[in-house]
C-alpha cells in the first residue's frame, strides 16, 4: 500500500506499545484514548453533557437536576448529613 499503514506495521506498533507500557497499563490507557477521542467529538459537533443525558434512552425516567430540589429536603434513599 503506497503511503498508507499495512497489517505487519499495525501488529510492529502494537508490539512497541506493549513493550513501552506493559500490559497492565494498556486497558488506562485505552480508556483514556477513548475518553479524549469522544471529548474532541463532542466539542467539534457542538454537543454538551447535558445533551448526551437526553439521548440515553428512550422510555427511561429521567432523574430531576438538583436545581429543582427544594433546600433542606433529601430524597429517598439517601444518607443524611452528619451534623
Amino acid at each position: 500500500m503506497p503511503g498508507g499503514i499495512g497489517p505487519l506495521e499495525l501488529v510492529i506498533v502494537l508490539v512497541i506499545v506493549l513493550i513501552v507500557f506493559g500490559p497492565k497499563r494498556l486497558p488506562s490507557l485505552g480508556r483514556q484514548l477513548g475518553a479524549g477521542m469522544r471529548e474532541f467529538k463532542d466539542s467539534v459537533t457542538g454537543k454538551t453533557r447535558d445533551e448526551e443525558t437526553d439521548d440515553v434512552q428512550p422510555g427511561a425516567i429521567p432523574r430531576a437536576s438538583a436545581a429543582s430540589e427544594p433546600v433542606g429536603e433529601q430524597r429517598a434513599g439517601e444518607p443524611q448529613p452528619r451534623a
